[in-house]
């Protein structure tokens, strides 16, 4: 038997909310990125360790605007 997802996984992974969420992350992380390793991508001198900050500092913007959209659609949903 097929289990049910959560109603707020199944708007977290809705087309419109990925692509919306993607293009923040994209553009908040790559600004973010540049503020805080620029030099360091410039000299093409980024370790594993700036890497996987670098990583979290595009999921974090994901993962907020993720929240606020899902967040935003379920206030305007008919309660059941």
């Amino acid at each position: 038997m097929r289990k049910r997802v959560p109603k707020f996984i199944a708007i977290a992974i809705s087309k419109e909310v990925v692509f919306s969420s993607l293009k923040v992350a994209l553009v908040v992380g790559t600004l973010l990125a540049f503020i805080n390793y620029g030099e360091a991508i410039v000299q093409n001198a980024l370790g594993k360790e700036q890497l996987q900050k670098i990583a979290l500092t595009y999921l974090v913007p994901y993962l907020v605007s993720t929240y606020a959209s899902v967040k935003s659609i379920q206030k305007h949903l008919p309660r059941r």
